[in-house]
């Protein structure tokens, strides 16, 4: 089944499009993420334009995490207080983020950039992300007691803030400069940003990973709301019919993903999320260095 993409101006396999997004979906549901670090690369793979991909997969995460979210916030996995703290840095951050944006891709670099993003942030928290839980499966089995977390330089800072529901009362620094990085990073990558935001709230934080995921999901899905809008407004690139045709496998997908996610362990959930990761960052790390079929394509400007 053909459906014509408008904004990207080509032609795609509509159930195609929505298995993608019932995989991704899944995904966002059982790891706690909006699965936008995997649903960018499947659309350049398949040919769309890293601009069209970006901007497109930011809204698709969005109707993902908001599933994903309903269904945590049932089961009590969400710190709205974290939640908004995250949020309103994150809203910062992609204002920036989708100027730089705008700015690379009127200089003709985007396709480069982005593809080096991801191989760089994606391959460095893919090996940290599997790494960790490789030693906390050896501790469990050793039976080696683990501490939640270890206590930074930057716990000590002030503007201290009490988040009941994760059990912490810590400086509001941290979360402020994590949830800024993140709303950067969703708004250059066509991300969530939840595969960042979920070890750096259970590592740097020190949330519990229940709450954590829930809450992953809530900074998410405002993020990548202002990220679409953003977008809309400055790169004109957002493919509505592309989006609506994810958002359709993604929504289902994510209420199955929950239900999975509670039946894994903390250090598995992580350990299957960094092999994934890796993955996609070898992925694209291939396609840069790779020979291309055609070394020389002729596009019009737009």
């Amino acid at each position: 089944m053909q459906i014509y993409l408008p904004i990207a101006e080509m032609s795609v396999d509509g159930l195609s499009i929505v298995g993608i997004g019932l995989a991704v979906g899944l995904l966002s549901g059982l790891f706690g993420i909006g699965g936008g670090f995997l649903m960018t690369p499947l659309l350049i793979f398949i040919g769309l334009p890293s601009a069209v991909a970006v901007a497109t997969s930011a809204n698709q995460t969005m109707g993902a995490s908001i599933s994903g979210l309903i269904a945590h916030w049932r089961r009590g996995n969400v710190d709205g207080k974290m939640g908004m703290v995250l949020t309103l840095a994150g809203l910062a951050g992609s204002a920036l983020g989708v100027q730089v944006f705008a700015l690379v891709r009127r200089v003709g670099q985007l396709d480069l950039v982005v593809a080096v993003f991801y191989v760089i942030v994606l391959g460095i928290v893919g090996a940290l992300m599997a790494a960790e839980s490789v030693r906390a499966w050896l501790r469990r089995r050793r039976k080696i007691p683990r501490r939640l977390h270890e206590h930074f330089w930057m716990h000590g800072l002030p503007v201290k803030m009490r988040f009941r529901k994760s059990r912490l009362y810590i400086s509001v620094v941290p979360p402020v400069v994590i949830g800024f990085g993140i709303g950067f990073l969703s708004a250059i990558m066509g991300v969530g940003g939840g595969f960042i935001l979920v070890p750096a709230m259970i590592y740097l934080l020190g949330m519990p990973t229940g709450v954590v995921i829930g809450t992953s999901l809530f900074q998410v899905v405002f993020v990548t709301a202002a990220v679409t809008v953003l977008q809309s407004v400055s790169t004109q690139s957002v493919d509505i019919i592309l989006s609506l045709l994810l958002m359709v496998g993604a929504v289902a997908g994510a209420q199955f993903g929950a239900a999975m996610g509670s039946r894994l362990r903390g250090e598995e959930t992580r350990g299957l999320l960094g092999l994934l990761v890796l993955a996609v960052a070898m992925g694209l790390g291939y396609t840069l260095v790779r020979t291309p079929d055609a070394p020389f394509v002729l596009e019009p400007l737009r």
